[in-house]
């Protein structure tokens, strides 16, 4: 699969390691340019490219989006209409600046992310677990313990493919229902946010049954 990366952060550059030794390829895009992605590139591998961050929202199906919150409504809408965009931000007042209408909790980040990014299909995934742990916590299919990772969306094929790529790189995927009521349930401030649960704890804690 071909999967663009917006965001190499901490987050960002961790997914895209993940996504590459599991034999997909990257384009891996910051606000600063490619040029200064060209050591991140080479630690990737033949499968990783430097690109802009316009080329990385056309690159592939899915694009992950890993930047912070308040840069949300500078990604190209147009480039990103008709694609998977798995919104892996928080919000962080003390960091992007207060917004009355998610304070209130009139609306969800990822609404908001939605609203910019109209003809596209945005899931919440990614933004609950610590990079590292994200790094050093998958497991393969089968194991006797595997972490949860909530997964919320409104489209029902672009929430599958997010849900087979959290499976991907060794995590148990969590429905957490549609992106509205799904994302308020492992935003910061909720008690299973970097809590670091097996799948069905975590099932039990959100309220959802398994599959």
């Amino acid at each position: 699969m071909k999967i663009g990366v917006i965001g190499a952060g901490k987050v960002g550059s961790t997914l895209a390691h993940l996504y590459v030794t599991a034999g997909n390829d990257v384009a891996i895009a910051n606000s600063q340019g490619p040029d200064t992605l060209r050591d991140l590139e080479h630690q990737l591998g033949r499968h990783a490219h430097a690109v802009t961050v316009e080329e990385a929202a056309r690159y592939g199906d899915v694009v992950i989006v890993a930047v912070p919150f308040c840069q949300f409504e500078d990604l190209p809408a147009e480039a990103l209409a008709g694609r998977t965009v798995v919104d892996a931000t928080n919000y962080v007042p003390e960091r992007d600046g207060h917004d009355a209408e998610l304070e209130r909790g009139d609306v969800t980040s990822s609404e908001l992310m939605q609203r910019h990014l109209a003809g596209a299909h945005v899931v919440k995934a990614f933004n609950a677990m610590r990079w590292d742990h994200l790094r050093d916590y998958g497991h393969s299919a089968g194991s006797n313990f595997r972490y949860g990772i909530p997964v919320s969306g409104d489209d029902p094929d672009a929430k599958w493919r997010v849900l087979d790529l959290v499976e991907e790189i060794g995590f148990e995927p969590v429905d957490a229902g549609p992106l509205v009521e799904g994302g308020r349930k492992y935003q910061p401030g909720t008690e299973v946010y970097t809590a670091d649960l097996e799948a069905d704890e975590l099932r039990a804690r959100i309220g959802v049954e398994a599959a």
